[in-house]
């Protein structure tokens, strides 16, 4: 049993979980999600009320709007969240994204948000050349001592494996990832959450692989539903697995999908249709939401809906459906409290 166990590490130390609250489980807050070979001398393109719309709908391909690394900004957009309701925060930015440990610390102590950082490494598109090659056992080491021993000279430690990016097809570097991100949750007692690839294969695949390296399923979560799984069946067919269900999109309304693929998009009201079935079909402890925020025009600073939305507006909105307060604070407290305690 780790040193940890029972309590949530946080980016200023360990905590109680009962100190959580309201819980976003999948968000960045400091990131880069540029390619690596774009982020030199990028030149960025500057939002105006004129570029907004255009910037959002095409954000895949807008110069420097994946970029969000000020840290001043950042303690306002998470002062807004705490006015809307919301109380911690977690950052699954990951080595081949740019992560910032310290950044993040300070945002946490200045706004009095609690944050957990997440460990692990992206997709192959974001691994350099010596990255590619490396073994499960190295892979699962870093991670574990990201947990244990914090990043690097910074002493912030992680409290969470992942977001570990999959693809798809995926590939042999990215399913080490998974092979260690299992080896590093049966040594440290941390929840892993998993960014599966673009396709309705791809997140049973994952479970598959969890299952075969001997994953806590009940301790695994799965990423982005809402782009990968596009119907009831499918999505109550992946909870049958025993892994958690993440939907992790909140805020985006857009029917349109810019990575490439002739799906529509969901939306808030549809993200809530799936989540009263997976209820109805007793899986209310397999589910979390969130925002995933990783772009400049998402955030409240730049005109988008920002990091209190769920609080703000999707709560209101479920009790207008009749989802129970008992159902809400299990999506946004006691599911996120379980997965981000140690065990």
């Amino acid at each position: 049993m780790s040193d940890l166990a029972g309590k949530v590490q946080t980016v200023l130390g360990p905590i109680p979980p009962e100190e959580l609250g309201r819980t976003l489980m999948h968000e960045h807050i400091l990131t880069d999600l540029t390619p690596p070979d774009e982020r030199r001398d990028l030149e960025e393109a500057v939002i105006t009320f004129e570029n907004l719309y255009d910037a959002t709908y095409n954000w895949m391909d807008t110069p420097g709007i994946r970029r969000i690394t000020e840290p001043g900004i950042a303690v306002r957009e998470m002062e807004w969240m705490l006015d809307d309701g919301g109380r911690s925060i977690v950052d699954v930015s990951t080595p081949g994204m740019a992560i910032f440990p310290e950044g993040l610390r300070r945002v946490a102590e200045t706004s009095g948000t609690r944050i957990v950082m997440g460990c692990g490494r992206y997709l192959e598109s974001f691994m350099g050349p010596a990255d590619l090659e490396r073994g499960v056992d190295d892979l699962a080491a870093e991670f574990i001592g990201r947990i244990q021993e914090g990043f690097d000279e910074t002493g912030v430690k992680a409290g969470l494996i992942g977001e570990i990016g999959c693809s798809w097809p995926w590939t042999a570097a990215e399913k080490r990832s998974v092979e260690a991100a299992v080896l590093a949750q049966r040594e440290t007692g941390a929840a892993v959450t998993i960014h599966p690839g673009l396709s309705e294969e791809a997140p049973f695949a994952i479970v598959d692989m969890l299952r075969e390296n001997g994953a806590d399923l009940s301790r695994s979560i799965v990423d982005h539903v809402e782009r990968r799984l596009f119907d009831t069946d499918g999505v109550l067919r992946l909870a049958d697995t025993g892994v958690v269900l993440e939907f992790d999109l909140f805020g985006v309304e857009s029917s349109r999908f810019p990575m490439g693929r002739d799906v529509s998009s969901s939306s808030d009201g549809v993200r809530l249709d799936r989540i009263r079935s997976l209820i109805e079909h007793g899986h209310r402890d397999r589910i979390v939401i969130s925002h995933d925020i990783v772009y400049r025009t998402r955030r409240r600073s730049l005109g988008g809906h920002g990091y209190g939305h769920i609080f703000r507006n999707v709560v209101p909105m479920m009790r207008r459906r009749d989802f129970t307060e008992a159902e809400i604070d299990a999506l946004l407290v006691e599911n996120p409290k379980r997965l981000l305690t140690f065990v």
